[in-house]
């Protein structure tokens, strides 16, 4: 059986009173009594009597002889501090650099990623791994990388590339001399292709040949543009003309291998009709052919997949993603149009990859072919892939084409669909045919979705570079001026080789400060464990009579738990005395004299409290303030009884006192009272008033109430204890006392106003009871009315209508001023229109206004109004009430005119039946129709100027919408108007909000449906009522559409469905900000407009 543990589950609970408070009562007791404090009263009252604890799981501030909790369990840890996880420890330290370490000589370095460079970084690692382009730039004079910040960048990263001990270098200094936006993801292309044209300039300063026209010895080739007259020959005078080119830019839509791409971009088109050709041998225009013609080739050939393609309907562009077929081995020889070789053979040297389905966006990633060991690299910037002999990896298979040695390449025919595979890097090859001998040369076909730039380099200039390297290294060893690479085929130039070393010796020192750091601290850890442990296994003391030390339970907690721990100290616990107060005693702990040497002999600090360094002065303090207590708490229970006598009404003998009642409630309230606190000063101040008085009790918060002389003495005694300052909040009032005279008329006068504010609300309601019950009245022709605004007439509702606390005393405005605001200030004319008019039982009724309109009220009315809220009778708004058929055009503006259906017509009414009437309101002033229609056409334009508001669409699935749908949606929409909340909840079942704007055209809203429900735009028979909204190029304010509108769609499903994917790139239907491309970057700084211009187009 193993041992039982203590148990500690209640341990950290308020404990009762118990033997100990009792022991611990009698102890202070005793020592007041005896005014001495012997060694068993400290045992007793500093707990030095509880055993050592073990096993509790925190440590507990009640027992100074607990050490448990301060450090973990053996196998343990915490999130912080000493006993942190040793991984934990270790990541407290940084990265570790040596993560970095580059693997080997023979792996190459990545490049940083600095937010959305990885377009640059793919096409710089391009470049890199060409041998000669590196020479080129490695063999540029040292002042002329002075000159040029760009170049000279340029080769510090190649160097730093070629030999750094790091895994990754970084690609800032470079990106940012190119002022390039390291948030905005570019086209690779386009940057290789301004980057060409800036190297150039840059290098054209060169005096060394190799270096000054490197790019355009291994990169540019030469095309023409010709035209050929179909009837004589004859060919146009431009097709002499050679183009230079960086790189071939290729169509892949509707095209499935390299051979259809160069097929169609060296395709003959014809030329009829309104596009005739003028020749100037045959002096007419003629028909002709055009074509591309290649006069020269590169010993790089560039080839750029055009994968972008642009909508003209929506202004976005698509990127296609068909599977595309490209071979190992290249041969140009019969594209060529003047060759006199056979064998153009170009091998296929790298594979710019883009990855991701929108333009915009994606990442970028470059497969590239070491030449040295003919082994395939991913650089996906910092993290660099070994391929293996294959370039999308060992996994992936290739197709295998036979061909004689004098043949020309055409892979075409491996391309064989049945033996496509798809693996998991979304590349794609052929499975492998048996391979043959007897002189047949073999070349590989391979395929990719995302392929978006191919490099091929000429075999017979790799031959040649390597021969030139090759020569070139053993005469840079002869002069021992540069450093050679691992590489043993390119060099460092001698003025950055010191760069290079000092970076790769400052690099390696960092890794050795590391680890030498990371040892450091754990064998430090361990030996500070380790002493924490035996420190804590000495710490308890047993028999009481040991001499022991006492030390802040903080300082304690803290040196258990850091790994470079303070001197001690105790201050935290010293009471004015310099000694051990009792109040302390849970912020303490009592080490033996072994523990306590070995910690100050250590640390040092104090001061040294030793099991003598009591404070008798605390303790008599506090058994002075325990006698008060007690003495305290049997007064406040004799004064307890006789304050609930008082305020349970009971007749109470003697002289008498008033305090405040609420006050007295509180201290009834409070319990476990020790001693006076803050809350019982104060008895009397509520009922004081300002003079120093009795407030009259009328006043809010002024109730008091009688109390008896001996509790008034004792509510004095303990306020003038808590607050001796505070004479006001204790005045004394007695029984005889009289209210504050002044404080009584004031109250009173406000009581009076009071009184006769609400007695004019009664009034205004009695006078206008059925305005005020906002009933609506029937009205009758030719009886005179009056117009009053409808928020006037609202606000003076509210006004009669409020009571107690929200009653309020501001006033309404002024009839005349509120009469002059209804009138334009051009034709002194009514600035509004009447409300309309209905016929309901045989009467007529106004419609209810909204908020802005007016309201017809009775003359009766008007007039009362005119005397109470200060306006003038003959100024007010008139109206009658006509009913006639015909209506003449001198009535036009100056009435309202309603249909009245016959079922609403009756013989009693003097009207016919079986005849359609109009009700006329007639008011003096007219209507002016002039400003109201220049108010109405100025609101218009502001409701269509709106953004990021909903509308709701509904899908109607039969040839007409449910009545209730097409009611909403022919409805004119008020956004400004409040809607009951069943409104706002209503549904109309296959229904949508959109999220649009005034400017969203109605392509856009449609192309959000056929994303929403599935039904292509062609499809959709748009309604807003019974209206068609046609016309795809229009605006929504265009077709009047407001927020909140219910619009109704149907699908005459005439066309067929297809995948809006075809339609758009992607569903962000948002309007597409002009691209600002390399705009503003040192790429285009000394590029003409016209280039920049013609660089966009052909992205």
């Amino acid at each position: 059986m193993g041992h039982h543990r203590p148990t500690t589950r209640s341990k950290n609970k308020r404990s009762r009173p118990d033997e100990t408070a009792e022991a611990t009562t009698e102890s202070f007791r005793k020592i007041i009594l005896t005014k001495t404090v012997t060694e068993d009263d400290v045992h007793q009252l500093y707990n030095v009597w509880r055993p050592v604890c073990q096993g509790c799981r925190v440590n507990s501030k009640d027992n100074p002889n607990c050490f448990c909790g301060l450090i973990p369990p053996p196998n343990g840890s915490r999130k912080s501090g000493l006993w942190q996880k040793t991984s934990e420890i270790v990541n407290s330290l940084g990265s570790d650099p040596s993560k970095d370490l580059r693997s080997s000589s023979s792996t190459p370095a990545g490049l940083t990623n600095l937010g959305a460079t990885c377009y640059a970084n793919s096409i710089l690692q391009c470049l890199f791994m060409n041998k000669s382009f590196r020479e080129g730039v490695f063999s540029v004079e040292p002042q002329i990388l002075e000159e040029e910040p760009v170049l000279n960048n340029l080769v510090r990263l190649f160097a730093k590339l070629h030999s750094s001990k790091m895994a990754f270098v970084d690609s800032a200094p470079f990106i940012q001399t190119l002022e390039l936006d390291n948030s905005i993801q570019q086209d690779s292309h386009e940057f290789l292709t301004l980057l060409f044209s800036l190297l150039e300039r840059c290098l054209s300063q060169s005096k060394v040949s190799k270096a000054r026209t490197i790019v355009q010895d291994l990169f540019r080739g030469g095309v023409s543009h010709v035209t050929r007259c179909s009837k004589c020959g004859n060919e146009s005078e431009a097709s002499s003309k050679i183009e230079d080119f960086y790189g071939l830019e290729l169509n892949v839509k509707g095209l499935k291998s390299l051979d259809e791409s160069l097929d169609d971009y060296f395709s003959i088109e014809e030329l009829h009709g309104d596009n005739q050709f003028y020749c100037d041998a045959c002096a007419t225009r003629a028909d002709a052919t055009r074509s591309i013609k290649l006069r020269s080739l590169p010993a790089v050939l560039n080839f750029q997949l055009k994968r972008c393609v642009f909508l003209p309907n929506t202004t976005a562009k698509k990127k296609i993603t068909s599977l595309f077929h490209f071979p190992g081995e290249l041969n140009m020889a019969q594209r060529l149009s003047d060759c006199s070789e056979l064998n153009l053979v170009y091998d296929l040297s790298a594979v710019l990859i883009h990855k991701g389905s929108a333009v915009n966006s994606g990442h970028y990633t470059a497969h590239v072919k070491d030449d040295n060991t003919d082994e395939w690299w991913e650089f996906d910037d910092e993290i660099v892939s070994n391929l293996g002999q294959e370039p999308f990896g060992p996994t992936s298979s290739i197709s295998t084409v036979n061909i004689g040695q004098n043949d020309p390449v055409d892979y075409s025919s491996s391309v064989k669909e049945k033996d496509t595979l798809v693996d998991d890097s979304n590349m794609n090859v052929n499975q492998p045919h048996p391979l043959e001998s007897n002189g047949i040369h073999h070349s590989k076909t391979f395929s990719s979705v995302d392929a978006y730039m191919l490099m091929y380099a000429l075999k017979a200039s790799k031959i040649n570079s390597q021969r030139t390297a090759a020569q070139s290294l053993e005469h840079k060893i002869e002069s021992d001026s540069s450093l050679v690479s691992q590489e043993t085929d390119v060099s460092l130039p001698s003025h950055i080789l010191e760069d290079i070393e000092q970076s790769n010796a400052a690099y390696l020192d960092s890794c050795e400060q590391y680890k030498s750091k990371k040892e450091f601290m754990l064998n430090h850890i361990m030996v500070r464990r380790q002493e924490v442990r035996l420190v804590l296994s000495k710490a308890p003391v047993q028999p009481l009579e040991t001499p022991y030390f006492w030390i802040s339970s903080d300082w304690l907690r803290h040196w258990a738990d850091s790994a470079m721990p303070s001197i001690i100290d105790n201050t935290s616990i010293l009471c004015l005395h310099g000694k051990l107060p009792l109040s302390s005693i849970s912020c303490a702990k009592r080490l033996s004299t072994e523990a306590w040497t070995n910690l100050y002999s250590q640390y040092g600090g104090g001061p040294t409290l030793t099991k003598d360094d009591y404070c008798t002065d605390c303790i008599f303090e506090m058994g002075r303030n325990m006698a008060r207590a007690n003495v305290y708490r049997d007064q406040r229970l004799l004064m307890k009884e006789l304050a609930e006598a008082a305020l349970s009404g009971e007749h109470l003998d003697g002289k008498l006192y008033y305090i405040s009642k609420s006050w007295l409630q509180q201290w009834l309230r409070r319990k476990n009272i020790d001693l006076p606190c803050d809350a019982d000063s104060g008895p009397t101040a509520s009922i004081r008033c300002p003079h120093g008085e009795l407030m009259p009790e009328i006043a809010a918060g002024a109730k008091r109430i009688l109390v008896p002389e001996s509790l008034w003495m004792f509510f004095q005694e303990t306020a003038m204890e808590v607050k001796p300052d505070d004479s006001v909040g204790r005045s004394t009032f007695s029984s005889e006392s009289e209210p504050c005279a002044t404080c009584g008329i004031e109250l009173t006068e406000a009581a009076y106003s009071e009184d006769s504010l609400r007695e004019f609300k009664l009034k205004q309601r009695l006078n206008h009871e059925k305005l005020c019950m906002n009933k609506n009245i029937a009205l009758c022709p030719q009886i005179k009315y009056y117009l009053v605004p409808s928020s006037w007439l609202s606000k003076w509702r509210s006004y009669v209508n409020a009571g107690g606390k929200n009653a309020s005393s501001a006033e309404l405005d002024a009839l005349n001023s509120v009469v002059d605001m209804l009138l334009c200030e051009k034709h002194s004319k009514l600035l509004g229109r009447p409300p309309e008019l209905l016929w309901k039982r045989d009467l007529i009724f106004q419609k209810p206004s909204v908020t802005d309109g007016m309201t017809i009220i009775a003359e009766d009315d008007w007039r009362l109004f005119c005397e109470d809220w200060d306006g003038t009778e003959s100024k007010g708004i008139s109206a009658k009430i006509e009913i006639d058929s015909d209506m003449g055009d001198d009535n036009i503006g100056t009435c309202i005119d309603m249909s009245i259906p016959e079922e609403h017509l009756h013989i009693n009414d003097g009207i016919h039946n079986g005849s359609s009437r109009r009700l006329l309101v007639k008011t003096s002033p007219q209507v002016c129709e002039e400003c109201i229609g220049e108010r109405e056409c100025s609101e218009l334009m502001r409701k269509l100027h709106y953004s990021n508001e909903d509308i709701c669409v509904c899908l109607i699935s039969g040839k007409e919408p449910p009545k209730s749908i097409l009611e909403a949606s022919g409805s004119i929409s008020e956004p400004t108007r409040r809607t009951s909340k069943r409104s706002r909840k209503s549904t109309y079942g296959n229904s949508v909000n959109l999220n649009v704007s005034g400017t969203t055209s109605v392509y856009q809203l449609k192309m959000m449906i056929w994303e929403t429900f599935g039904v292509v735009k062609e499809n959709q028979i748009l309604h807003k009522g019974s209206r068609v909204i046609d016309g795809e190029t229009a605006s929504l304010a265009d077709m009047n559409i407001f927020p909140g509108d219910i619009l109704w769609v149907t699908d005459s499903k005439i066309h067929e469905n297809r995948d809006i994917a075809d339609e758009l790139s992607n569903t962000n239907l948002e309007v597409h900000v002009a691209e600002e491309g390399f705009r503003g970057t040192l790429l285009t700084s000394a590029i003409s407009s016209q280039a920049v211009s013609e660089a966009y187009l052909n992205y």
